[in-house]
């Protein structure tokens, strides 16, 4: 493969006489990923280091010019069309033909992407956004999916906190001042309002797992590339939201103390690569959020690093709930402001030698 970056050229190690022949191994099924399964990791081990003999493909640490593919919120919860919260997209299979095209492209380009970085959103069931959390006056939970909290819904008493998750906390937090000032702060932030989600995602449940076909892609590359996929937890504490694999949607309870933390981490490690590749769901959502706190860590780091970051388009679909909702126009509008910022809008059918990475 062939990066243009800033006017010079560098080549990967792989001799182009024994680069895979543009397609896929013959284990990958379109028809299967909307579906979910057991991967055979015996036998997919094998092959990978079938296919990476075959190729010469060698180990990810050759690498010259290294590049991260960050997958966002690949799991069944938002993929696969019978789980909670489907990304559908206006055609109304989103997600499942954006899985399609990811997997074709991380088979077709496992000599060229250094790291996958999955992130996985992580709930249980008390948590801010779900149900059991808030109740009405008659003692009623709020309807996953349906229900928005505002500030002046918890000034009202429209929706309070449930007095048995305050009980649960006990005297470690005034959950009503913190529910309050919660809602405050994300109008303040110009955030999302506190949208109550349908349960999904949840620890230890089918929702949370990958979706099977991308899983087995990521172990493929794992093995061939012999490169230890780097998994990064988010969503997982109770008191905050967070859309972002970067850091929550609110970091700070009213008198200062913090809730959640920045993932430093996880943006160094990002930062050290030449390219980061993003995809997954939902692009109004999760992945708009965290590509928009990148370019914010990169604007206060090095503007140009922002040419290092491209958005994989078509394999990622905005939230849409016909005749309810329809985030595409925001999903667009984030993206012109990410291109704006010296970020790179790429598809798939575009070979990767074309994409003019610059930073």
């Amino acid at each position: 493969m062939l990066l243009r970056r800033s006017g010079w050229q560098t080549w990967n190690a792989f001799p182009m006489s024994f680069r895979p022949p543009g397609g896929v191994p013959s284990h990958f099924r379109p028809e299967s990923v909307e579906t979910f399964w057991r991967v055979p990791y015996g036998e997919r081990a094998e092959q990978a280091r079938a296919w990476a003999e075959t190729y010469r493909i060698r180990p990810s640490s050759d690498d010259g010019f290294r590049t991260a593919l960050l997958l966002v919120d690949c799991q069944n919860t938002f993929c696969l069309p019978e789980f909670e919260l489907f990304v559908g997209g206006r055609s109304g299979r989103g997600a499942v033909e954006d899985n399609i095209r990811l997997c074709t492209f991380i088979y077709r380009n496992l000599h060229s992407i250094t790291e996958i970085i999955p992130t996985m959103d992580t709930h249980t069931a008390q948590q801010i956004f779900h149900p059991m959390f808030w109740v009405n006056e008659a003692g009623g939970h709020p309807a996953g999916g349906e229900t928005v909290i505002t500030p002046e819904d918890v000034e009202k008493g429209n929706w309070r906190v449930n007095p048995a998750v305050e009980t649960f906390y006990g005297d470690r937090v005034d959950l009503a001042a913190y529910a309050l000032h919660y809602v405050r702060r994300l109008t303040r932030d110009g955030k999302y309002p506190l949208m109550i989600w349908p349960y999904h995602a949840m620890l230890g449940g089918i929702g949370h797992a990958l979706v099977s076909a991308v899983e087995e892609a990521v172990f493929f590359h794992g093995i061939a590339r012999v490169r230890q996929t780097r998994f990064e937890i988010k969503g997982n504490h109770a008191l905050t939201e967070n859309y972002s694999v970067l850091r929550p949607e609110v970091m700070e309870d009213p008198d200062g103390r913090p809730v959640g933390v920045e993932n430093t981490s996880l943006i160094d490690h990002l930062l050290t690569f030449d390219a980061v590749i993003v995809a997954g769901q939902a692009k109004s959502h999760c992945v708009a959020w965290t590509v928009d706190d990148l370019r914010t860590e990169i604007e206060v780091r090095d503007p140009s690093l922002a040419g290092r970051v491209l958005l994989l388009e078509d394999c990622s679909s905005p939230v849409v709930v016909p005749g309810v909702i329809d985030f595409t126009e925001a999903a667009e509008e984030a993206f012109r402001r990410f291109a704006d910022a010296g970020m790179h809008r790429v598809r798939t059918t575009e070979p990767m030698d074309r994409w003019d990475i610059g930073g």
